[in-house]
């Protein structure tokens, strides 16, 4: 069973858009969420002269989140550097050790590490334009410093940020449930409800073909899906080449279809079942299954 964690949010200039810290339990790390507009005043903050790692967090030009992934001996000295060489971050997102116990090789490791695991959930473009050096470390060293990451993984989410969570982190391993939309416009997509939207799963087929019902936004955000690849045209059909999130399940339906679409009711379970049906009946679905499980475990 997955325990619980107590984090403790302090608002440093008793402002929620200020400058942020952050601990959780039983934790030897500590993290500074810094708008950008805040990195001069953070003369007082002694300890942000320590090792560590840090996120410059900011948006591009169509809205899509960047992150870039950094670290320094002397964190306070490299994010004023970054005032004058970058300008697309508006905060940046801190991690140091309470105890002084990170260094340089502790943090090349995790920036290493925080790089490729942000390049393969595909949730933020990486501004880095060098992959960071993996250091050598002891297997002990290497133990602490995933205990590190992890808890990095969800002080970064806890802040607003799912730069590190996979797409299919949070689901209901009990209720987890693929829903399917069929069209004979080629149409054959699978998906299910996640915490921050509804998920369309890598190699599902969306129809080529756009209706005059379809908004001019969702004809604009296929064209953005095509342009990035993460909808590619496969024969007569566009294919996902990633898991993908939409904001709704009705968006998702929208674009997978070509036309305007109610998620609720277009997609469906393989017996039947609408979304909408199933959300209905979620709580007695719940208890359904629970109860399968524990007859099944007695037997």
């Amino acid at each position: 069973m997955t325990q619980g964690k107590t984090i403790k949010l302090f608002l440093i200039d008793g402002d929620a858009n200020g400058r942020i810290s952050c601990e959780l339990s039983n934790w030897s790390g500590k993290a500074y969420k810094i708008p950008r507009t805040k990195i001069k005043d953070c003369t007082d903050r002694e300890d942000l002269q320590n090792p560590g790692v840090y996120l410059l967090l900011g948006k591009d030009e169509q809205g899509n989140e960047l992150v870039y992934i950094g670290e320094a001996e002397l964190i306070l000295t490299r994010l004023n550097s970054h005032l004058n060489s970058k300008d697309f971050w508006n905060e940046v997102i801190v991690f140091l050790s309470k105890d002084g116990n990170l260094n340089k090789a502790h943090i090349k490791y995790l920036e290493n590490r925080l790089h490729f695991i942000a390049l393969e959930v595909k949730r933020y473009k990486v501004e880095n334009s060098v992959i960071p050096t993996k250091s050598s470390l002891s297997e002990s060293d290497r133990s602490e410093m995933e205990v590190f990451l992890e808890n990095i993984k969800v002080l970064v989410s806890t802040l607003g940020h799912k730069i590190f969570d996979s797409k299919r982190e949070g689901r209901n391993e009990v209720l987890s449930q693929i829903f399917t939309i069929k069209s004979q416009n080629g149409a054959d997509a699978q998906g299910e409800p996640v915490p921050d939207g509804f998920l369309v799963l890598k190699g599902s087929k969306a129809t080529i073909i756009e209706m005059r019902s379809l908004a001019l936004s969702l004809k604009a955000r296929r064209a953005q899906l095509l342009a990035t690849q993460i909808l590619k045209q496969v024969g007569e059909t566009l294919e996902f080449t990633e898991d993908y999130i939409f904001t709704s399940a009705s968006t998702a339906a929208a674009i997978i279809l070509g036309r305007s679409s109610n998620g609720l009711t277009e997609w469906k379970l393989p017996w039947g079942p609408t979304l909408k049906a199933f959300e209905v009946n979620q709580a007695i679905n719940t208890e359904f299954i629970k109860d399968l499980m524990i007859k099944g475990k007695r037997s």
